[in-house]
């Protein structure tokens, strides 16, 4: 077994940041400490020279970077998007899907259930986020409006019996049948999430009583306050803030949401209830210029200009083309929350919206060693998934 030790460096704590010093042993964090009056042995030292020593990110919504989409149905467009992530201090991963035809995503899933989940070299995979294909027209924002549907028990039975490996799915509440399977999601421990959807306060609570727990890209893709016979009705928008307990992503990559709104967030939102996502397609970590959304045989054109994807028409954002250490930035930069908050929203809170957080999320002895180390500009210089060293630039 390999020891590693990180010394020298800012440790981010769920609760602060203190001076200290980490063992790695394997693949676990073996120990912690606050002082350089220790005795152990280890096999290789890291000097952090004062940088912070962070739990890697985990970005539970994505749908591709390093110009691969997840969705261009093959095993090298997989691991080479999440190894474009991976640069950034992306150490867990939960790759998404797109609205699509029955055909692709059975294809897709065929092709994802031999994907080695834990491969050397890459961030770890946790498991397969389904966004769609049960959205609403009015609220559809980039998915393809060819393929929006109801979700029927045919359907997604099949879809569920095709892989043990979905662990989120995301969908629009309102919709015929959809809080009946929020209950089968909830019986399969499947991580049930609102997304473009037209759902009103109220429905958002009766989904929430039902099983959904998150609402996806937030702001994004549903309703705040809309007028019905001239009287006025609280949406989505609304609910993510009076249901403390709901989780609410967000993009925060400067485009998306601007300052004030993600100041809005921080200052409202329960702390541990706000995830930070990129929901990148393929041109993350790429120049400007002409993409597809989705996969290259399915998908369709978007354009990227200054760092912003959008349909060709300008009508909607296609997603972004962020990656973690982006988020970071942007949201430590234009908000008064402090760097360990920020930290959490990408480590902590979504572990424990996937129920992993007794594993991964935070630097505490006995849990994975993804780690990551980054300067006061938030540069990644260091990316350790599961005690190896994978990207090393200090």
């Amino acid at each position: 077994m390999k020891t590693i030790l990180i010394k020298n460096g800012n440790i981010i704590k769920k609760d602060g940041i203190k001076k200290g010093s980490v063992l790695i042993k394997d693949k676990k964090i073996e120990q912690i400490f606050y002082t350089e009056d220790f005795n152990y042995n280890y096999d290789m030292v890291i000097d952090a020279k004062e940088q912070y020593i962070s739990p890697g990110f985990i970005d539970i919504h994505t749908h591709g970077g390093g110009g691969h989409d997840f969705m261009d149905n093959t095993e090298e467009a997989i691991y080479k998007a999440v190894y474009a992530h991976m640069v950034h201090g992306t150490t867990s991963i939960v790759p998404t899907t797109l609205t699509n035809t029955e055909e692709n995503l059975n294809t897709f899933m065929n092709i994802f259930n031999n994907i080695d989940l834990n491969k050397k070299g890459y961030p770890n995979i946790l498991g397969l986020h389904l966004e769609g294909p049960y959205f609403s027209y009015g609220q559809r924002g980039a998915q393809d409006p060819r393929y929006l549907r109801n979700p029927e028990p045919e359907e997604y039975n099949k879809i569920l019996s095709l892989t043990d490996r979905i662990i989120r799915w995301s969908l629009a509440p309102e919709l015929e049948g959809a809080l009946e399977f929020a209950q089968v999601l909830k019986e399969k421990k499947i991580n049930c999430s609102i997304a473009h959807t037209e759902a009103t306060c109220e429905e958002v609570r009766k989904a929430y009583k039902n099983g959904y727990t998150c609402l996806v890209h937030f702001y994004s893709g549903m309703n705040s306050v809309i007028r019905k016979n001239a009287y006025r009705v609280a949406g989505a928008v609304e609910a993510g803030y009076l249901l403390d307990d709901i989780y609410v992503e967000v993009i925060a990559d400067g485009s998306h949401l601007p300052k004030e709104l993600l100041e809005l967030i921080y200052k409202i939102k329960r702390k541990d209830r706000i995830c930070l996502v990129t929901d990148s397609m393929r041109a993350a970590g790429m120049p400007d210029g002409l993409y597809t959304l989705g996969g290259k045989d399915s998908g369709y054109e978007v354009v990227v200009e200054d760092n912003v994807a959008k349909l060709t028409d300008r009508s909607a954002f296609a997603g972004s083309v962020a990656t973690s250490d982006i988020l970071l930035k942007t949201m430590y930069n234009n908000t008064s929350a402090s760097l360990n908050e920020v930290v959490n929203m990408l480590t902590m809170n979504p572990a424990t919206l996937l129920n992993i957080e007794d594993q991964k999320g935070s630097i505490e002895i006995g849990k994975d060693a993804d780690i990551i180390i980054f300067d006061d500009k938030q540069e990644i210089s260091l990316v350790m998934v599961m005690g190896d060293i994978n990207i090393n630039k200090i």
